[in-house]
């Protein structure tokens, strides 16, 4: 049977956690056959979420705490991805705000002929509601200009749905450099140019207007990370 790690990356979450677990468990239970852990990557919490998390561990067989003392998503993923024994990998956000009937698509993409597997709020049947078209324009401005620089496929770099095969993971983590929220965006481009391949999945999505992601940061984040790999070149898995 295929294991599949999921990981839900946390930042102050002792409230959303119990409301997330609750919600995939009874998903899972019902409409995945393949063996499912949940690893919750706690990476910098200061409020009750180790608490509650390792209450969660003991009250459910599937699931595990990983406690990253220092802050920042991609890092968390880096940690449990480069660790895990499982044949996919993926990582959905604790608000669950991709709709969990994508993840039985994600899981099939993976186990047929695509070695990538990410959720788009892009694509022409994908449906998004409760986002702001401040959001909505920042997402396609941004997904524009990687098309510019790069040319690349991938519709949505950063919905926080997204699935690898294991073995294709550790092959490109050792070559992310980013450990905050350009990961994603540098992962995909690293496995377009390595030769990848990477399924789009169009998704429900229900934006979360509780969101604590600093924008502007964010985005000075992300023009630092792609202005990186225009000028100094994006590095290939040999």
């Amino acid at each position: 049977m295929v294991n599949v790690d999921i990981v839900i990356p946390v930042l102050n979450e002792q409230e959303a956690l119990p409301v997330c677990i609750a919600r995939l468990q009874n998903y899972i239970s019902e409409n995945i056959d393949q063996k499912c852990n949940i690893i919750i990557a706690d990476n910098g919490s200061n409020d009750d979420t180790p608490k509650v998390s390792k209450h969660l561990v003991s009250e459910y067989e599937n699931i595990k705490y990983i406690r990253i003392p220092e802050r920042g998503r991609g890092l968390a993923l880096k940690t449990v991805w480069s660790k895990s024994e499982s044949d996919i990998v993926c990582y959905m956000d604790v608000d669950l705000s991709t709709d969990l009937k994508a993840l039985p698509i994600l899981v099939d993409r993976l186990e047929s002929n695509y070695d990538i597997a990410i959720g788009s709020r892009l694509s022409k049947t994908s449906e998004v509601s409760n986002r702001s078209f401040q959001r909505e324009l920042t997402s396609r401005g941004y997904n524009f200009l990687l098309k510019i620089f790069f040319f690349n496929k991938f519709h949505d770099a950063q919905c926080g749905f997204k699935g690898l095969r294991t073995s294709t993971a550790k092959k490109i983590l050792p070559l992310i450099k980013d450990n905050k929220w350009f990961f994603d965006t540098e992962l995909l481009l690293i496995a377009e140019k390595s030769g990848f391949e990477i399924a789009n999945i169009p998704v429900q999505w229900t934006d979360d207007k509780d969101s604590r992601v600093n924008v502007v940061k964010t985005i000075i984040e992300d023009l630092k990370g792609i202005f990186r790999l225009r000028f100094l070149g994006i590095p290939k898995v040999k």
